[in-house]
């Protein structure tokens, strides 16, 4: 599959990254503790807010009673330092600690002299202690904070311990986690304390222009409560990472590492972004941050507050974005519309006549632009809706009528999905990992060095198998395993193991631990490759 049609759809899209995956990365700091004690430069002064309220009154941070004498008013402001004071103890730190497991690459591993190297593993994954750094803030007085979900998700397969939430002042609250949306990155914490905590309010980015002033807050580099100022360089940004929710606000303002979470505020001091993402070839800041847009946020977050399930519209397609010679080709503009790579039987789009080749040009009365991507529409469209969707086909426009349908989770996209030639570990062009759901347990990947996950009839004809095929594909191989040494690799299937067959990982772990119970030093793996017959292949158990 070409880079520029890579991945499957969402809601319902997937194009091509521009970038690599380092130069895309999520904000939130992760530091590992390997028994050695590291100092943090914490803000630790306390700020007192004189709010000319009646003592017990409590009011949003950026109430607009207050907000009149602290706004600056037309041109530059002469500074944001009034505007800081009363916003910034609503904005908080959050760090969590966490157990992750990590390799261990003792170079004298299975040798009478492992031990030698620190310990006895036999190059085992050990599990360690970490800890990840981000940024929120209080939306009510009773304690509700908001951050990315990324900053609050454990590392590779670490699980979260505990979450802290850090006010301004220092003081710490244990937080419980209320609700987590992996698909717009948002999740809702509840801390309690004895009294009435400073927040603030949402505003409306819809208002929001190219030029418009704002400042950001957060916690860079787990330095604490850190305040920069900048532009908005852009409005209703695409990255092209092919998400359901790829419409960011973009600044100038310095945003880094641990910013994630954060609120960007307007002159008003109105929360109408979250920081939560940069684009850096060098993995700082190079003036170019995205934010989520707080007409996005705003809904999904009180859907989050309120224990309520967040439904989007789903359509079943994977979707290109129109390129120069894509859209040469076809003698249509490139800037609008999405070229159909391929449709998911059974959904909505192949219900609806839609075919591979289409080109969707506008969808429930609203063009497809790159500003306006079809995921973006469909995404935020009722599941159940009934909508026009305007195509061009061999040159002529016809009007197909479609229903929209559930969109799966993000595991269950994940499991649908796979690219051969995507970096292992599942990037998603931000730092994030794609987390597929049910994949082979710790038992095979410790002991064979594969990763695998269950292999659907979407992915399999992404590796050009038949779509009745069974078995496991394979995501990542450890390079100190002997399935490297024997040249498995990322995309291989696994149809059996000691001639039994594998339908689901849970197959493959079955026959693993067999293995290891019946003392044999390797399982027999049946192999297939896109394009080359299948062969057997014998593993050595580490």
């Amino acid at each position: 599959m070409k880079a520029g049609a890579r991945g499957i759809g969402t809601g319902d899209q997937v194009r091509g990254l521009p970038h690599t995956a380092a130069e895309m990365k999520r904000n939130c700091h992760v530091r590992y503790a390997y028994g050695v004690t590291t100092a943090l430069l914490l803000a630790g002064s306390a700020l007192t807010l004189t709010t000319g309220f009646p003592a017990g009154a409590q009011v949003a941070q950026n109430d607009s009673t207050q907000m009149q004498a602290v706004v600056p008013r037309g041109g530059a402001p002469a500074s944001f330092a009034d505007l800081t004071q009363q916003l910034q103890p609503a904005v908080v730190n959050i760090s969590t600690r966490q157990r992750v497991k990590v390799q261990n690459n003792n170079p004298f591993a299975g040798t009478p002299f492992s031990d030698l190297f620190g310990g006895g593993q036999g190059g085992q994954p050990q599990t360690r202690e970490a800890q990840s750094l981000g940024s929120g803030f209080v939306i009510s007085a009773d304690g509700y904070v908001v951050t990315n979900n990324h900053v609050i998700t454990a590392e590779g397969q670490g699980e979260i311990e505990s979450i802290t939430v850090t006010m301004t002042d220092g003081t710490d609250y244990p937080a419980k986690l209320v609700g987590r949306d992996a698909a717009s990155d948002l999740a809702v914490l509840k801390i309690s304390g004895p009294k009435p905590f400073p927040f603030v309010k949402f505003g409306d980015s819809r208002h929001a222009r190219v030029g418009d002033w704002i400042i950001a807050i957060g916690n860079p580099f787990g330095l604490g409560g850190t305040v920069t100022s900048g532009i908005i360089s852009a409005v209703y940004r695409n990255t092209g990472s092919g998400s359901a929710y790829d419409r960011y606000l973009q600044t100038d303002a310095s945003i880094n590492r641990g910013n994630s979470g954060g609120p960007m505020f307007d002159m008003a001091g109105n929360v109408i972004g979250i920081n939560n993402a940069i684009f850096s070839p060098t993995g700082g800041s190079v003036g170019i941050g995205f934010a989520i847009p707080a007409e996005i946020a705003a809904p999904i977050v009180e859907k989050l507050r309120n224990g309520q399930a967040i439904e989007r519209g789903y359509l079943g397609v994977r979707i290109q974005q129109l390129s120069d010679d894509l859209a040469a080709s076809l003698g249509l503009a490139k800037n609008r519309g999405e070229f159909i790579q391929s449709v998911e039987p059974g959904q909505g789009a192949a219900k609806a006549g839609m075919q591979p080749g289409d080109v969707v040009v506008r969808v429930d009365g609203k063009d497809v632009t790159p500003d306006q991507t079809l995921s973006f529409i469909v995404a935020n469209t009722a599941p159940g809706k009934r909508i026009p969707i305007d195509l061009i086909r061999n040159g002529q426009r016809l009007t197909v009528q479609a229903v929209v349908g559930k969109r799966p989770s993000e595991e269950e996209l994940a499991q649908q999905t796979f690219d051969p030639d995507a970096q292992q570990g599942g990037d998603d062009g931000f730092g994030g990992q794609a987390k597929p759901s049910k994949p082979a347990g710790p038992v095979v990947q410790q002991a064979l060095g594969i990763a695998a996950i269950p292999l659907t009839a979407q992915i399999a004809r992404q590796l050009g198998a038949s779509e009745d095929t069974k078995g496991v594909v394979i995501t990542a191989v450890d390079d100190s395993a002997d399935a490297a040494a024997k040249g498995l690799q990322r995309g291989d299937i696994v149809l059996s193991a000691n001639y039994k067959p594998i339908a689901t990982a849970a197959d493959l772990e079955a026959v693993v631990r067999q293995a290891k119970a019946e003392n044999r030093e390797a399982v027999l793996l049946r192999i297939q490759r896109r394009g080359q017959p299948p062969v057997y292949m014998p593993i050595r158990i580490r």
